[in-house]
């Protein structure tokens, strides 16, 4: 495992993390979930990744069992949650960003969890309710009764991010560090572009999630799919609409010629790819069965492969089928 800066902190992540959405106590058993983060920690993985809303809390509790049980020490490896849905609740005090939910939020996280303090704390969305300063003192605070080590954002948008940064600076409020943003193959503008001036002026350090564009990047999907997949599980019908079209299964198609003729698979090919950004920090990992995650594990010496003629053609590839990539 190689470790790279969260943006401009001193914390170093695993370039490869574990994350824990739509699996830890939906998708898969248990013991599964056991497995999965006993094969990551020994592979070097330090980040878990997750979130109130996540299986409505149940995630963070069987996460929170594992960890409790591996007896792994507290300093090798780092856990998150993230707040802004609630973990079920649909009243007003009981999700958004203001101080109460924020607080009580994170409190909960830290019994469901079972450890005293987060280490990366991410305020899910943007909340058009609440103040940014409110937040950013919030957060602030968190940090400074050590319940929290650093905190950060998750789909905020660029101008967002700037704002809480300037409210920080004004009031000498610690900052947020992090931005954990969709980034693939497919899904580059936000990363690429619009985050483009954070990177230096704030040292925005990225956790970037679903590095296979929900699975399509998998390589195992047709436009009928397999009925056990994530784009056909109950209550997702949006992302398979978004993802699951004619024109990305034609791209993949053409990125799998390409990954093929490096010898990797295509999802260690696609997740290698994102590590060749230096803006990423780390790429969260989903996995429902403990091959898959082994073979993902490969990104990491398989990024080397990435040569300049071969970043090329996968632009080449990409904009030859139509891609909005940046320019």
């Amino acid at each position: 495992m190689r470790y790279r800066r969260l943006g401009r902190s001193g914390l170093q992540l695993s370039e490869l993390s574990l994350g824990s959405w739509l699996t830890f106590g939906k998708q898969i058993a248990d013991g599964t979930a056991e497995a999965l983060m006993k094969i990551a920690y020994d592979n070097g993985i330090n980040f878990f990744d997750n979130a109130e809303i996540y299986a409505r809390g149940e995630s963070e509790r069987v996460m929170g069992r594992i960890l409790k049980k591996m007896e792994w020490p507290r300093d090798t490896w780092c856990v998150s949650s993230k707040v802004f849905f609630g973990a079920g609740g649909k009243l007003p005090t009981q999700t958004g960003l203001h101080r109460k939910h924020v607080v009580e939020a994170c409190h909960d996280a830290l019994k469901r969890l079972q450890v005293e303090h987060l280490d990366l704390y991410f305020c899910h969305r943007p909340d058009p309710d609440t103040p940014i300063s409110e937040t950013v003192w919030t957060m602030h605070q968190l940090i400074m009764q050590g319940k929290v080590m650093y905190w950060g954002t998750s789909e905020w948008s660029a101008s967002e991010i700037a704002e809480a940064h300037a409210v920080a600076q004004e009031h000498h409020l610690l900052a947020p560090v992090m931005e954990q943003p969709q980034y693939n193959l497919f899904h580059r503008e936000k990363v690429e572009k619009e985050f483009a001036p954070l990177y230096d002026t704030v040292g925005l350090g990225t956790t970037i999630w679903s590095p296979l564009a929900s699975g399509v990047l998998s390589g195992k999907h047709d436009l009928e799919g397999d009925v056990s997949s994530r784009l056909r599980m109950a209550g997702l019908e949006w992302l398979k609409e978004r993802e699951l079209t004619a024109q990305r299964m034609a791209k993949v198609k053409e990125l799998k010629e390409v990954a093929e003729e490096l010898g990797l698979s295509l999802p260690v090919f696609a997740i290698a790819w994102c590590l060749r950004n230096p803006h990423v920090s780390t790429v969260i990992l989903g996995a429902s069965k403990t091959a898959q995650l082994e073979e993902n594990l490969k990104a990491v010496d398989a990024q080397d492969r990435f040569t300049t003629e071969v970043m090329d053609r996968v632009e080449k590839t990409l904009r030859a089928m139509g891609s909005s990539t940046p320019g």
